[in-house]
């Protein structure tokens, strides 16, 4: 339901919904369940400096811009939140963001610890972090292989780099293991769910009381 119709004359404050898991773990999955099956939700598309790959698509996958364009961004403090990751520059737009939120919508990232850092540095107690994990690192391995769409050498530092981010599992406020993926899409919602409903969050609730105590 839009926030904004809501029957008791309640605003809640968007949550800012943050996605992590190391590469092969089942995140962008559970981002793509999560967005169909949550119609007032929408995705924080990141700007990129990465090359774009095949089939994908400028504006809806990521926002490709070259060095010196995401240079200006950084120096222009456009960017909730950015980040080195293999190689590449990795940037969330703050105009974006602003624009889901004022239209009603909650905003999921899909980020990594560092972003998520940031971005709860930024919007504090707006912020929910949500980290998945693997059942094993052997099975992220294998599912890194079975995707086939990276190269042994990329594969193995993507392993060093599944290590270092589990590493951060305690900057978190859930932690999730992704041994099937419906129930762990089936937590993610609850959470989602769960948090939409904070009192904390609910703007309009002293008015709500005062009326009932009249």
């Amino acid at each position: 339901m839009d926030r904004s119709n809501d029957p008791h004359g309640f605003h809640r404050r968007g949550v800012l919904f943050v996605l992590s898991s190391p590469s092969g773990a089942g995140k962008s999955t559970i981002a793509r369940m999560l967005l169909e099956g949550e119609p007032d939700l929408a995705m924080s598309v990141s700007a990129t400096t990465r090359p774009i790959r095949p089939g994908e698509v400028d504006g809806a996958d990521y926002h490709f811009v070259d060095l010196e364009r995401f240079r200006a961004m950084v120096a222009n403090h456009e960017f909730l939140e950015w980040a080195h990751v293999f190689g590449h520059r990795y940037g969330t737009p703050r105009a974006q963001v602003d624009a889901m939120l004022a239209q009603g919508k909650d905003v999921l990232f899909d980020i990594d610890w560092q972003g998520a850092q940031q971005l709860f540095q930024i919007a504090g107690g707006d912020v929910v972090r949500v980290f998945i994990l693997p059942p094993s690192m052997e099975e992220l391995n294998e599912r890194l292989i079975r995707r086939a769409t990276d190269s042994a050498d990329v594969i193995g530092a993507r392993m060093q780099r599944a290590a270092a981010e589990v590493s951060h599992w305690d900057g978190y406020d859930y932690v999730l293991v992704n041994d099937d993926v419906d129930q762990c899409f089936r937590d993610v919602q609850t959470i989602l769910a769960a948090e939409r409903l904070k009192r904390s969050r609910q703007t309009g609730l002293i008015g709500f009381i005062r009326h009932l105590m009249k």
